[in-house]
């Protein structure tokens, strides 16, 4: 049984919503570079700039994941919900309103049949992977995507477009489900009344690796933080002995 110390919730005013245009623009402006960069496969920065793609990806999705929490914009309801869709949408054409009603089944049912995103946690990390996309990507985000890069490939080269637009957006799943999902939820993850465990207290590596979201405990303990706040509530959790 876990023993979790109690955050009150806190007054966010409009620091969400300067926070989540802060990634969506760093994103957009990334991109709109890279689509231009001049591709050679013995360019290190190809790879680095694909690794920093991947990352503003993942907090794309962060940023759509916080609309469905309320916490872009808890005092602007249609904003929080408009940014959460923008959000989505730019992540693979994502359905924002779908998205919202499977992750809510998340948090209500964690690591339960119940529970979209559970897989029997022996399982295999590729057949727990395969489930997930299969749960979140449908037949329509495929079109959308193979219709747009088909538009954006008669001004843009096709090689920035998949290297910079298409292989991110894959990478990013993956990073979102290893570190978001995979580790948090497998094997021991029975855990009560939660169900979720977090990655050792270390913030750099938290960050970098999904936006925080490696403290999965204290987002399940506290859906009202933003991911920029869960570094505050690991402490605390980890200071009461949940290492």
């Amino acid at each position: 049984m876990q023993s979790i110390p109690r955050i009150a919730p806190v007054p966010i005013g409009n620091k969400g919503i300067w926070i989540a245009c802060t990634v969506l623009v760093l994103w957009l402006v990334s991109l709109g570079y890279l689509l231009h960069y001049p591709i050679s496969f013995t360019d290190p920065l190809v790879y680095l700039f694909v690794l920093i793609q991947m990352h503003l990806y993942t907090g794309v999705f962060i940023t759509a994941h916080d609309a469905i929490h309320g916490v872009v914009a808890p005092s602007h309801p249609r904003l929080n919900r408009a940014i959460g869709w923008l959000s989505a949408t730019l992540f693979a054409f994502n359905n924002y309103k779908q998205l919202s009603s499977k992750h809510h089944l998340h948090h209500r049912h964690s690591g339960t049949d119940h529970d979209p995103d559970f897989h029997e946690g022996n399982a295999s990390f590729l057949a727990w992977y395969y489930s997930f996309l299969k749960e979140y990507i449908s037949w329509k985000q495929i079109l959308l995507m193979a219709v747009t890069y088909n538009l954006f490939k008669q001004v843009l080269p096709w090689e920035n477009l998949v290297v910079f637009w298409m292989a991110p957006a894959v990478l990013s799943t993956f990073q979102l489900f290893f570190f978001g999902t995979y580790l948090p939820h497998r094997g021991e993850h029975h855990n009560p009344p939660l169900n979720a465990r977090s990655q050792s207290l270390n913030h750099t590596w938290a960050f970098l690796t999904c936006y925080f979201f490696g403290y999965h405990l204290e987002h399940h303990a506290y859906p009202y933080l933003p991911w920029w706040k869960l570094p505050r509530a690991r402490e605390l959790t980890y200071s009461a002995g949940n290492e």
